[in-house]
């Protein structure tokens, strides 16, 4: 994987063929990085397709932008998507929340694999949600003290060997960013009560993929509305929770193939 240039902050990180029939730009969650990609990046299925991992500003200690509102960095991913010829996007948790916005506002029309994203507030862990309502009376405090016990939270959800890895790059997060932005990411959910039209209206097609072990929910309402779409699958992957990812790329990889399928 080789670091290439990005517009306004975004820090990108390159795989395959330049002039590969087909590209992806893989958009990770909050608090991770382009790093967090590395198990799909190396799947062979993958080696024809142009992968361009990024990682959202502010996080993983990229600077901070100064607009951090969701409509933003899917504006911003959309331009980056039309630079690159993107087919598909691929977005995990808060990067597939980007996504949503990206087909909602007509800011990308290619295919979608969605990797736990919140649809609501309620969907959304429990834990930003914590974090959130203490953060009121103590600041950045609580995210500092999260910070520090990530590496257990990731034990049993990614790959042994990658915890200190991937922990690391959580660790690089400013506490006083993440209280913004997650105050900002909650709002956007009070203002949409769900997000489910937005992806539903935008006739795009999309996988939205769930782990089983999943910390992140679907409301059986959302469930619904999204069977009833042709254009949209919801897929749950056994035997995994956030991070499918990480612990079954070889799944994620099958469906960016089928997005790019003619």
């Amino acid at each position: 994987m080789s670091d290439i240039a990005g517009p306004d902050g975004w820090e990108l990180r390159e795989s395959g063929p330049v002039r590969a029939p087909h590209s992806a730009l893989l958009l990770p969650g909050a608090l991770a990085s382009a790093t967090f990609y590395d198990e799909l990046v190396a799947e062979p299925r993958l080696r024809d397709v142009r992968l361009v991992a990024t990682t959202l500003p502010g996080y993983a200690g990229t600077p901070p932008p100064a607009d951090d509102a969701i409509e933003t960095y899917a504006r911003q991913a959309g331009e980056l998507a039309r630079a690159i010829g993107a087919d598909v996007v691929v977005g995990h948790s808060l990067g597939a929340n980007v996504a949503i916005e990206m087909a909602g506002t007509d800011t990308f029309a290619g295919s979608l694999v969605l990797l736990s994203p919140s649809f609501s507030r309620k969907d959304e862990s429990i834990v930003p949600r914590v974090l959130d309502r203490l953060a009121t009376v103590l600041g950045p405090l609580p995210y500092a003290l999260a910070l520090k016990g990530i590496g257990a939270m990731l034990k049993g959800n990614v790959p042994e060997a990658r915890v200190p890895v991937l922990a690391g790059e959580l660790r690089k997060n400013d506490p006083r960013f993440l209280r913004r932005n997650t105050r900002t990411v909650m709002r956007y959910y009070d203002r949409h009560g769900t997000l489910v039209p937005r992806l539903r209206d935008s006739g795009l097609r999309a996988w939205v993929v769930f782990g089983e072990r999943d910390d992140v929910k679907l409301q059986d309402s959302e469930r619904r509305e999204l069977d009833a779409c042709p254009q949209i699958d919801v897929v749950t992957i056994p035997d995994t929770g956030h991070f499918a990812l990480n612990t079954h790329p070889a799944v994620v990889a099958d469906l960016i193939l089928a997005a790019i399928s003619p």
